[in-house]
């Protein structure tokens, strides 16, 4: 053994001097066995909550690959299909159009199942483009809601958001958007339950996920930690919504199936390490092999490879896959996967290797940060 573990505890002390980042918790397991697990710093460093072993998260968009695991659930029951249209599920997608510079006309075709878990669909978030200030106005739409109490539902806003318009035609591109939250409805639509029941009764309580869904607890509310925004002074307290997320202390009108879920990393382990073993009694080993397969053609891949952290990996079912080790200098094997989120949580499985890892902090808009691919480096330099 090469003895470098010591190594990430510098990095990340370092960091939390620097004032980079408040707390870390780290976690991998090699061939199903933990070989490291760490906690630094603070979950709320106002208060001085130390980050522990059993510290709530935000999950944000890691909430993405386990909604996709849902939808392969209803697929290898056959009630859904990769090329159905979403409009047969959620008829406020029949029609849809296209918004840009150039104005409005109808989309060259319908979204398919297909087009959401590869994020082809055209869909967006709020951003600074026509049909992204149309989506901004229904997220605002959606926060006024929670804040008067008038929450929208889930198939409430997928319906909103099957009216609103598309950024580009379904295929046309790769785009990072709302495709999760609609996969959601849908599986409500079709499993005819409530998202966050479906996701308890099929995943979180057959694996032992104890920590995990869309609202906490009140005897547990003590244990989540505090996200932290950047401000001229350093890190704050984001005291904002983000993504029409609420407080997590009463379940949710809207179940977000981009974003909504929160965790611990062991509940988190517990899902990367179902996939990397071919699905366990969730999924069969087929459908956690066509998860982890490239979905995008070369046009639609030079759109993702223009984020950073999707340079050398190929995206499907809301996780990206390594396809060129080269690219960014990862230690990684090929055909890797997994996904990160807003307030820099990471998980990826290396079935090559036979490991998980994950690094979970909450900074604001940290998605895939350098520091965890170091810490990630030193992780593999060990079982290497």
């Amino acid at each position: 053994m090469k003895d470098n573990y010591n190594y990430i505890e510098k990095l990340i002390t370092a960091a939390i001097s620097k004032d980079e980042i408040t707390g870390a918790s780290v976690c991998a397991a090699h061939h199903g066995r933990i070989i490291y697990r760490e906690c630094f710093g603070y979950r709320d460093k106002e208060n001085r909550l130390p980050m522990e072993k059993d510290t709530i998260f935000r999950m944000f968009s890691m909430t993405k690959p386990i909604t996709a695991a849902a939808a392969m659930i209803l697929t290898e029951r056959g009630l859904i299909r990769y090329t159905d249209p979403v409009k047969y599920y959620i008829p406020a997608f029949e029609g849809m159009t296209v918004e840009d510079e150039k104005g409005t006309r109808p989309a060259d075709r319908d979204i398919t199942i297909r087009d959401l878990l590869s994020m082809t669909s055209g869909l967006v978030y709020p951003e600074d483009n026509p049909a992204g200030c149309r989506m901004g106005g229904i997220f605002d739409e959606i926060k006024r809601g929670n804040a008067s109490g008038k929450q929208l539902s889930t198939m409430e806003i997928a319906n909103k958001i099957g009216r609103s318009p598309l950024m580009f035609s379904p295929g046309e591109r790769w785009h990072y958007g709302t495709s999760a939250d609609i996969m959601g409805a849908v599986i409500e639509a079709v499993s005819g339950m409530k998202y966050g029941d479906f996701l308890r009764k099929e995943i979180f309580e057959p694996l032992g996920m104890e920590d995990t869904g869309f609202y906490i607890p009140r005897e547990k509310y003590h244990r989540l930690a505090q996200i932290y925004e950047r401000k001229e002074n350093g890190l704050v307290p984001y005291e904002d919504f983000h993504l029409g997320l609420t407080d997590y202390k009463a379940p949710p009108a809207f179940e977000s199936g981009g974003a909504g879920l929160v965790s611990t990393i062991d509940d988190y382990l517990k899902f990367g390490q179902m996939l990397l073993e071919g699905g366990r009694d969730i999924l069969s080993r087929s459908a956690v092999s066509l998860m982890t397969e490239n979905m995008l053609n070369d046009v639609q891949k030079e759109y993702a490879h223009e984020w950073d952290s999707m340079k050398g990996y190929g995206y499907g079912c809301f996780m990206r896959i390594l396809e060129d080790r080269t690219a960014g200098g990862y230690l990684a094997g090929k055909g890797e996967f997994g996904w990160d989120g807003w307030t820099g949580n990471y998980f990826s499985a290396d079935p090559e290797n036979d490991l998980v890892f994950l690094y979970f902090i909450q900074n604001c808009g940290a998605g895939s940060t350098d520091l965890m691919q170091r810490v990630k480096n030193i992780i593999y330099s060990e079982i290497l």
